[in-house]
């Protein structure tokens, strides 16, 4: 599939010297929800005011449907629908106004058919004519999305968009994430809610200290570095792991009552069985067996420690 946004050899460099993007490469194809993914600090926010043109390339280049974002500022940033992390909206003026001017100022005639629409979308047309100071965080959050989505473009960057916004309105967010993906909108995503990202998301990019970890596609990730563990109950708590079950790594939990196994879910043998075998040979007694597959938020966890 063809890329609509392309970052290569991106640096960005302050000046005090600090180093913020370290030469990074991302495509992102169109029409994916891509989940950018990385810790606080990591060149998340910086990468995407790049892209959009808030912030100077201090060396490399980007384009957004082929379009280079310095050189042809003004076509590339009209694909781009942004939504940053932090609320700064008119608080004076009506939430229909304020999503009819963000329209205006990319050039389009006016549509309030089309505003009415994203309006309902989100939830936000009985408060079309509510001035914005009177909104919840969650609302003021939407009405950003609306902002973004007024010029109809085809890139929408959403910047820890569910930040603050209640369990219903989140919901009801991302199923309109999902029907703006469907209609082929490019979304990239950067959240702390990272079972939302393994929810929705086609790809997962990590980026951490400035530099890309990895992209992949998520189910891929999760099956390539995904792991399960078994939980061993015990009938009666154990003091400390027998020398002749070294060899499985068990982790005891702090009571005694539990051991658990950690094992590779892609493994073509996982060890359960001659475990099993080995637990009754020791005199264990079993009161239950529980699995638990890792997350993408424990695979995220574990490459940032890794490499930090």
């Amino acid at each position: 599939m063809a890329s609509i946004v392309s970052a290569r050899g991106v640096r960005k460099t302050y000046g005090s010297g600090f180093e913020a993007l370290k030469g990074v490469d991302l495509e992102i194809e169109q029409g994916e929800i891509l989940a950018l993914l990385g810790p606080n600090g990591a060149g998340k926010t910086t990468l995407i005011s790049m892209i959009c043109g808030i912030t100077e390339i201090s060396a490399g280049n980007i384009s957004v449907g082929g379009h280079d974002v310095v050189r042809d500022f003004r076509a590339a940033r009209s694909l781009i629908g942004l939504v940053p992390q932090e609320v700064s909206i008119e608080p004076f003026e009506k939430v229909m106004n304020t999503v009819r001017f963000s329209r205006g100022l990319f050039g389009k005639r006016r549509d309030d058919a089309f505003l009415e629409r994203i309006l309902r979308d989100l939830s936000l047309w009985d408060k079309r004519d509510t001035p914005t100071r009177e909104l919840s965080g969650g609302m003021k959050r939407r009405v950003l999305i609306a902002k973004a989505l007024s010029h109809e473009p085809s890139v929408l960057f959403l910047d820890e968009p569910t930040a603050g916004v209640d369990v219903e309105l989140r919901t009801g967010m991302w199923e309109t994430v999902d029907r703006l993906r469907a209609a082929g909108t490019t979304i990239i995503l950067t959240t702390h809610y990272i079972e939302e990202a393994e929810a929705i998301a086609d790809r997962v990019a990590v980026i951490n200290q400035g530099r890309i970890l990895l992209v992949e596609e998520k189910e891929r990730l999760l099956h390539r570095m995904g792991r399960k563990q078994l939980t061993i109950e015990l009938q009666e708590p154990v003091a400390e792991i027998p020398p002749a079950l070294a060899a499985y790594g068990l982790e005891r939990a702090e009571d005694g009552n539990a051991l658990v196994y950690t094992y590779d879910r892609a493994a073509e043998r996982t060890g359960i069985t001659s475990l099993l075998g080995d637990l009754a040979e020791a005199g264990f007694t079993l009161r239950d067996l529980h699995t638990r597959q890792s997350s993408l938020e424990d695979i995220f966890v574990d490459l940032v420690r890794e490499r930090s």
